[in-house]
């Protein structure tokens, strides 16, 4: 009787499948080296990684949404979460625009950064072009805080429990 029919018979061990995924020592990495590479790659001269980062300094868990010009008309992205003391990059490419406006809830719903500048929101994700007849739309209209950017080409803003 052929003795591979039995599967506990025909299969290696555990031990042997993985020590068959190995790379040759030679293109291996050590987790030493992987830092390594990847405190190189921050530090090194090059391109600037440019961004608009949102620093949640409160104790609470935050919903971020987050306004700007895109191709000459006012947008709104959202939501971000961001955990207490955790920073989230919301902007990831080359800022271009001085003005960014955030708005921020807590987990309840209830406005925790509350600013002048009216724009649109969603319940849920959303991308909306334009800030007009939110509630028309179908929209909710929110209040934004204004951010001075100076315009610089990265910025990060600290959520703290008296921001504006």
């Amino acid at each position: 009787m052929d003795s591979c029919r039995s599967r506990s018979f025909c299969q290696s061990s555990p031990r042997k499948q993985r020590s068959r995924l190995r790379l040759p020592l030679p293109g291996r990495m050590t987790l030493a080296a992987l830092l390594g590479a990847a405190l190189l790659s921050i530090l090194s001269p090059g391109k600037a990684h440019a961004e608009f980062t949102v620093c949640n300094q409160t104790l609470d868990v935050v919903n971020l949404a987050v306004g700007q010009k895109v191709d000459n008309t006012d947008q709104t992205d959202g939501w971000w979460t961001i955990g207490a003391n955790q920073c989230v990059n919301v902007i990831r490419e080359e800022l271009t625009n001085r003005y960014i406006y955030l708005y921020a809830t807590d987990v309840f719903g209830h406005a925790i950064l509350n600013g002048s500048t009216e724009m649109c929101v969603d319940r849920r994700r959303f991308s909306i072009r334009g800030i007009e007849e939110c509630w028309q739309r179908g929209h909710i209209a929110a209040r934004f805080v204004e951010v001075d950017t100076q315009e610089q080409v990265r910025w990060t803003y600290f959520l703290t429990g008296n921001s504006p």
